[in-house]
């Protein structure tokens, strides 16, 4: 876990609850280098934030769950999930503890992004605590990104498709950028995972 005693305590919050609709099956399932997507996700999530983790889980909840039966990462089921992301947010703040100074939003569909990724994004936002920190990819700012303390009642407040990226438009004065090229892999078609094997583009994701 990223940090020592006196450092900003950190949650993360994983965002697994779409419906994967264009990919035609739960891309949280896709076994990607011998495991599932999501399982490979949420430990590197572990890894920087320790027991201090939550997922939104909401379509195929009850497919997903058992992959994170031996996780400490705590599981929520979003049942607004059908609203948009947006809901997700909002919901996996209402599990966030009272002594977090910075939340963690991650996709479940970047599988590019390491655990060193997320340790030098949590690494950087904790020498700037006050600010917003993203990753910096494909000429835009989004997630995965960290959010500090004064930022959480604007996600609380979220609403539909509206997601992190409308915050990071909102406060791009007081946001910082870490470049992150590997978040820019978004599985959301099957053709993703050619992009993912070669090495070759894909659209920004989004959050």
């Amino acid at each position: 876990m990223e940090g020592g005693g006196d450092a900003p305590a950190l949650h993360a919050i994983v965002l697994a609850a779409g419906a994967s609709t264009r990919f035609g099956s739960p891309k949280q399932l896709v076994r990607i280098d011998g495991r599932p997507l999501l399982h490979a996700i949420v430990s590197r999530a572990v890894e920087v934030a320790g027991h201090s983790v939550t997922v939104v889980l909401g379509a195929h909840a009850g497919e997903l769950t058992p992959l994170l039966r031996h996780t400490p990462a705590s599981v929520l089921v979003n049942r607004d999930w059908e609203e948009g992301i947006g809901s997700s947010i909002r919901a996996g703040m209402s599990q966030v503890p009272g002594a977090v100074a910075g939340v963690l939003l991650m996709l479940a569909d970047q599988p590019a992004v390491s655990a060193d990724d997320l340790r030098r994004l949590a690494g950087a936002w904790r020498r700037q605590p006050d600010s917003i920190l993203a990753a910096q990819y494909s000429g835009v700012a989004g997630v995965p990104a960290i959010f500090p303390r004064w930022a959480f009642r604007d996600l609380a407040d979220l609403r539909g498709d509206r997601g992190a990226q409308a915050l990071l438009h909102r406060y791009a004065d007081r946001a910082a950028r870490l470049r992150m090229p590997s978040a820019a892999l978004d599985i959301d078609r099957p053709e993703d995972l050619l992009a993912l094997e070669t090495g070759g583009p894909s659209p920004p994701a989004t959050g």
